[in-house]
């Protein structure tokens, strides 16, 4: 653990890293915040787990490498349970102690992916409405998950009634010193917004189309592949798609296009799939998609 505190009372802001082994890039933003923040913390404290999995930092894994459990699908944890659910107790127990006022959890996503903000709202007025607002203060691209997975860490500190959200900064395996810089700026906006430290007139704002800076957008992997093949990108991450607009298409292994996949909604593309292989039921791009009037 790692932890900074002001003489002063005040906020509580956690930011947590390196939850799936192969996501580093959360663990060097959390490195790179305290250098900066020390002897600038104006009130309250910051506390960090930089490297909650380290078995599967050591072995490039998402997973933790013994049990082959996932570390974020099995929160809140259990003191007498499986490996991972022991790491999850600790890690849940010691956040809750210290009251914290948000948890920034940091994560990693497609290696072709621009960086946004994720938030997992639980239908409870108050706290949802606190959460969106932390998730405008980053200045990214804010993505509501269509997907609520209740062993995540966001989820169940939600649950406690904890504002949480997640960072998903770009791409996993290796350091892309762009996306940690985003990622430093969009927690420097919070702790700034907290009045933690000192406001200097640099509000950080990532570039994205006047339409969809102010919405929050909904996560969608639609559509699917229905075929095998090779797949072929028409589009890229960061750009906008109209329902019905090609984004790509899928090439049989003499080079026959089989099929053509196009978009199902008006939105803006946040992501590519890792690999080049498209087959029936897979997901060949992820999507901020607007909500239908």
């Amino acid at each position: 653990m790692m932890e900074i505190h002001s003489a002063e009372a005040g906020p509580v802001v956690w930011l947590t890293g390196c939850m799936h082994g192969d996501e580093i890039g959360g663990t060097v933003v959390i490195h790179e915040v305290f250098k900066k923040i020390k002897g600038r913390l104006l009130k309250g404290s910051v506390r960090a787990f930089p490297l909650m999995n380290p078995f599967g930092f050591e072995t490039i894994s998402r997973n933790i490498s013994y049990s082959k459990e996932d570390l974020n699908r099995s929160f809140p944890g259990n003191k007498s349970g499986t490996l991972a659910e022991r790491i999850a107790d600790i890690i849940f127990s010691k956040i809750l102690e210290t009251d914290p006022t948000v948890v920034i959890d940091l994560h990693n996503d497609w290696k072709r992916s621009i960086p946004y903000s994720l938030t997992e709202l639980s239908g409870l007025s108050d706290i949802d409405k606190t959460v969106l607002e932390y998730s405008k203060m980053t200045g990214l691209l804010q993505i509501e998950d269509t997907d609520k997975i209740h062993s995540s860490l966001t989820y169940n500190l939600m649950e406690k009634n904890i504002p949480a959200l997640v960072l998903e900064l770009g791409e996993s395996y290796i350091i892309n010193e762009q996306n940690i810089e985003i990622g430093i700026n969009a927690i420097w906006n919070i702790l700034t917004k907290l009045g933690m430290v000192s406001d200097e007139g640099h509000y950080y704002q990532f570039p994205l189309p006047e339409r969809f800076s102010e919405h929050v957008l909904l996560y969608s992997c639609l559509p699917l592949s229905s075929t095998s093949g090779i797949v072929r990108f028409f589009k890229k991450p960061g750009e906008v798609v109209r329902k019905g607009q090609k984004i790509a298409k899928v090439c049989n292994a003499y080079g026959k296009q089989i099929e053509i996949i196009c978009a199902l909604s008006d939105g803006i593309i946040i992501g590519q799939t890792d690999t080049a292989l498209a087959f029936p039921g897979s997901p060949v791009m992820a999507f901020g998609v607007l909500r239908e009037a």
